[in-house]
This record gives C-alpha cells, structure tokens and sequence, in this order.
C-alpha cells in the first residue's frame, strides 16, 4: 500500500534525519541502493501491526507519547523512522478464570483502549488519527498524519458475556486473539506445549462462538497466541481470512509462539497473512545466558520486586506485565541498572534485520508474498539489532530492497497485504449483517 501524495517539509527533514543516522548503521551499503530504499520507504505505508503500550504515556501530563521517550515507539520515533501506522495492543496477561478475573481484565482492556483515544482526539490530533476501516488507513497517512488502529491481545477480558465483543469493536477493536500466554476461557494457548496440558484441545464452546461474532462484526481473528490446534479450528469455522499479528517461521527458530511449515500453508490457503515479528528470541534462538548473568538478572528483579523471568515453551512476553507496574521512575532505573549488567555480563549474541528478514525469504518462498506481513512487538519484548525501535524502520526496507525485492511488493508486505485482509474481512461481515436483516 502506498502513501498519498501530501509531501512536507517534515516529510523532507525527517529524510535527512534517517540519512545521517542510517549512514553509521549501515556504513557499507551502496549509496545507489541505499537512495533507491529511501524513495521506496517515503511512498510504501509502513504499518505495524503490534505495539504495546502503557496508558500512563497518554495523559495530558509530560513527558507522554508525543515526547521523545524511552519506548521502542512514540510518535517522534515513528517520525524519525518512517513508521506509518500501527496497531496498538490492548494487551492484558492471562488471569484466573473467575468473574473477578474477568473484570480486572475488562477494566484494564478499557483503559488501554481510553489511551489510544486520549492520543488521537487529545494529545496529538493534528498528528495522529484513529483508522476504523481499511480504506481509512490511506486517507490518514495522505493526510500527513500517522495513523491508529487497535488490536486485541487476549480475548481474556471478554469473559462469558460474548455481546463484550461489540464493545470491544466499538472502541476501535479490529483484530483480536482467543488466547494469549497461559489458556484463556475461548481456547487453549501455545504455551500448552510446555507441559501438555490442555483446557479443550483447541476452541471452547465459547471460543467457536466467538469466532462466529467476530466474524460478523468485522474483527480480524489473530491466530498469533493460540495453540495450532486452535488455530487450526479457527480456519476451519472462520468465513473471513485470518492474521498472525506477530509470529515467525518455526523452521528457523523453533518456539511455540512460531508457526511451522502446515500452519503457513494453511493461513495460505486461507487468504491471511502472517505479520513477521522482529522479536529476537522468536528469530534466532540464542545460546544460554552465562551462570553470572543469570545470577545478576535474578538478583535485579529480586531488587525492584518483579517475579523471576520465564515464558516456558517460547511463549513470549519477557515480563512485560511485571515491568509495566513500576512507576515511570522505577522503570527508568530498571533499564540504567539493566544496561549496567548487560555491560558486565553481556547477553547473548541477539537476532539481527538480516536474521528478521531470512524468516521474510522462507515465509515468501514457501507461501508466496502475498501472505507476508511485518511487526514488532516493540514495548513488549520485541525488537532486532538494527531494528530496536520505531526510529529504525528504514532499515528493515533497506535490506529488503537489497535482498531484490519490488517496490510492489515491499509495499504489500508493509501494509498492502493487512489492508487486504481487513477489507475482505469487512466484506464478510457486510454480507453476515445483510443476511441476518
């Protein structure tokens, strides 16, 4: 999907901006080719389809979310980067499966969706504006605007009540998954491969309804969380195409939260597109951490009272939870403490674009670039040498304009292939209303 064609001279300073930063990291590249991704970068929309947020960056206080932030995303890193649009997560980490669980898991849903509203219409509405329909997203970034869109990240705060959807939907939910770390009330989750434990060998009862309501509200049905039975039996109910909002190849790096080669081909199958996450754990598996290391991670969050880390069976999450409870300040000293043992005891070699974009060649190979997308999950664990935050998108065009790929289809991978699917998606849910009248 290209961008409209409003040119600013924001537009041109932030150009020369991404010249001057991009000419440290990427000392070798050819100028010619590096002047060919820049023009391809400016025209394509780059869209995220997974970022996490913390509501406390979206009050009308400073520093928020039009400040330069310590986040991997805000909204002068996604300027300094070229990073058009993105989904906002409405996250919230798995719970008892009780009323009172369900409700803490509404009201946090809620307020993360009373943030991404309070950006738009508050913060920044000159610079940032709420997508609810596909063809929304071009007519935003034509504009000169970035855009917002939000999705789901467990249908956990949905409870027992399935009519939950329609608000969710209303609010600005377009995608949503059944399940996240940890088995939810709709379906069971990959991290079931940890022990072999399993709530329903895929979908309740009331996760198959729900699939039928997203269905007819025009919801994207995110298999990204999901065991494979579950997402198998989602494709199997579902009328309308469905999304992996940020997975990767299972042949390359093999953790639960990836998809293996029958998954691809039967998201393939299904028209959707699975959304390549830039997540190194997801990417490239790293060797063990030293014993010191360990020690000294296990010791610091001891310190700052977080639980020790874990997300068995690749599930994923790095503890954003636990990190999201402390205070700004607390998080801060978080991250200098954390730069000091990363400097004493330094990590594991981790992923790099280069390793990203090799999960982008086998996915387009085995399925075809037509079913190829991008993420980050940035702010909830994601990131890659080379793209850690939102200021270095760029860098992901680059290396695939330097692999061969097209405008055309960088294009589709960076927004055009979502964008297909929400469509189709919307198409399905007009016909399911009309039907129903």
């Amino acid at each position: 999907m290209w961008k409209g064609s409003v040119t600013t001279l924001a537009r041109v300073a932030v150009l020369a901006s991404l010249a001057i930063a991009s000419a440290g990291a990427q000392g070798g590249t050819d100028p010619a080719l590096e002047a060919k991704a820049r023009a391809i970068h400016d025209r394509v929309i780059a869209l995220d389809t997974h970022v996490d947020i913390d509501p406390r960056n979206f009050t009308s206080q400073h520093p928020n979310y039009t400040d330069r932030l310590s986040t991997q995303v805000n909204l002068p890193k996604m300027l300094e980067g070229g990073l058009d649009a993105v989904f906002f997560s409405i996250y919230v980490g798995q719970g008892p499966l009780t009323p009172e669980g369900f409700k803490s898991a509404y009201d946090a849903d809620m307020e993360k969706f009373a943030a991404v509203h309070t950006l738009a219409e508050q913060l920044a509405p000159d610079k940032i504006e709420i997508a609810y329909r596909a063809d929304d997203i071009a007519k935003i970034s034509a504009k000169g605007k970035k855009v917002a869109l939000m999705g789901v990240e467990n249908a956990y705060g949905i409870g027992t009540d399935i009519t939950n959807i329609k608000k969710f939907h209303e609010r600005g939910a377009r995608y949503m998954s059944l399940a996240h770390n940890g088995h939810s009330q709709m379906s069971d989750s990959n991290t079931g491969e940890r022990d072999g434990v399993w709530l329903y060998h895929g979908l309740s009862p009331l996760g198959k309804q729900a699939v039928a309501e997203l269905n007819r509200l025009g919801i994207m049905i995110d298999i990204s969380h999901p065991s494979k039975e579950a997402m198998m039996q989602m494709i199997a109910l579902s009328k309308a195409p469905l999304i992996a909002s940020h997975s990767a190849v299972r042949a390359l790096c093999n953790v639960s939260r990836n998809l293996d080669d029958e998954q691809l081909l039967a998201l393939k199958k299904n028209g959707g597109v699975v959304q390549m996450v830039g997540f190194s754990g997801y990417v490239k598996q790293a060797p063990p951490p030293s014993a010191e290391r360990t020690q000294a991670l296990a010791a610091l969050r001891t310190d700052f009272g977080l639980p020790a880390a874990g997300g068995g069976g690749g599930g994923g999450g790095g503890g954003r939870g636990a990190l999201a409870s402390l205070t700004p300040e607390k998080r801060e000293e978080y991250q200098r403490r954390m730069a000091q043992v990363d400097s004493q005891f330094p990590p594991p070699p981790r992923a790099t674009v280069k390793d990203f974009v090799d999960h982008i060649d086998y996915a387009v190979k085995l399925i075809g670039v037509d079913h190829i997308g991008i993420s980050s999950d940035f702010d909830g664990g994601g990131g890659v040498d080379g793209w850690n935050d939102a200021s270095q998108t760029f860098n992901v065009t680059l290396e695939l304009v330097r692999r061969g790929y097209t405008e055309e289809q960088i294009a589709k991978m960076w927004s055009g292939n979502l964008i297909r699917v929400m469509r189709e998606v919307e198409k399905v849910a007009a016909g399911l209303q009309k039907k129903a009248d």
